[in-house]
């Protein structure tokens, strides 16, 4: 049976961060859903003015953690500070967490993990500009392409996307 993949975001994600991830699991063969705040369409961010729109598969309230076997975050400003406020994104985070399934984040896209409450101990990377709040979370903040702690998985950029795509390939398989 194929493994299914949980992407989380909403309006001003980094296109990248969700095309390049969601083309790569569905090359190794995964089923992937993109996961929104509601259901709909939601507008990426590409690079320096709004992106195309991508239809949203399931909103967060009626996507169940148990229908998928990892979930990931991709980055941009405005995607990961919006989902960091919203409480059903947050237990829906911290659901994969408990159940102990990978959750791979990139860029900004950490963000919401501070809120869910889960980085403290964790090893990981992010953009530069997030590491200050990570290590005050009490994350073990690292500059390097991918970092895997346990099941959580994390890159710092777009730059990384060869290898954080790998990476959760590599821990699903």
């Amino acid at each position: 049976m194929s493994k299914k993949i949980a992407i989380l975001a909403t309006d001003g994600f980094e296109e990248i961060e969700l095309t390049s991830p969601k083309e790569a699991y569905e090359k190794a063969g995964f089923k992937v859903e993109i996961i929104g705040e509601n259901p709909g369409n939601i507008r990426a961010w590409a690079e320096t003015d709004w992106g195309k729109d991508y239809p949203v598969d399931k909103g967060v309230e009626e996507a169940s953690t148990s229908d998928y076997d990892a979930l990931v975050l991709p980055g941009g400003v405005i995607n990961p500070d919006k989902l960091r406020i919203n409480k059903k994104v947050l237990a829906f985070i911290r659901q994969f967490f408990e159940t102990e399934k990978p959750v791979a984040a990139i860029c900004h896209g950490s963000w919401p993990l501070i809120d869910a409450e889960v980085v403290s101990g964790k090893k990981m990377t992010s953009y530069k500009s997030i590491k200050n709040d990570l290590k005050n979370a009490g994350a073990k903040w690292v500059d390097q392409e991918v970092v895997q702690d346990a099941n959580l998985i994390t890159s710092r950029n777009p730059g990384d996307l060869k290898a954080f795509n790998a990476k959760l390939i590599e821990v699903l398989k």
